[in-house]
């Protein structure tokens, strides 16, 4: 009998964005508007493309989103997965994490209807793929709760 492996596809990015505010750390949840998983919450995520790496992918998905600039940048060692029944593959995307300044407003392009400051708590009841909650819990774990490894950090926003 011969084996057949599903395929593993890398060809997106996630990003969790943090502010730091009086009652700790918030994270940013947007409303998908999109044909696919319309009405959804999660936090900003994108494909890559041709030329970038997923790092600035990441970057590039969180201003075309949000419009933010300012922020520095670290990979979570974290990734999204979802798996096609419809396709028979493994989507699998990197995640990265933000620090945005306090003062960055938010303004959604057409790929959202709405977003939200929340804690982390509101967010892992907000978000509705499995997996999410996992990477938010994660992420507040390594970094929130602790300071960021050094080595995980990839860009900060020019001042």
């Amino acid at each position: 009998m011969t084996q057949v492996e599903v395929p593993i596809r890398c060809t997106g990015v996630a990003a969790v964005l943090l502010k730091k505010s009086a009652s700790g750390y918030q994270v940013l949840l947007l409303k998908r508007n999109t044909e696919v998983l319309r009405d959804v919450w999660c936090y900003v995520g994108g494909s890559i493309e041709e030329g970038e790496t997923a790092w600035e992918a990441a970057l590039r998905e969180i201003e075309e989103e949000t419009k933010i600039t300012q922020l520095s940048l670290y990979s979570s060692n974290l990734f999204d997965q979802i798996y096609s029944p419809f396709e028979n593959y493994i989507y699998i995307a990197p995640v990265f994490v933000g620090y945005v300044e306090e003062l960055e407003e938010v303004t959604l392009n057409g790929e959202h209807s709405d977003f939200h400051w929340c804690s982390f708590d509101e967010a892992e009841d907000i978000v509705s793929l499995p997996g999410n909650g996992d990477v938010l819990r994660a992420v507040e774990k390594y970094f929130v709760q602790k300071d960021p490894m050094s080595d995980l950090h990839i860009y900060t926003s020019p001042t």
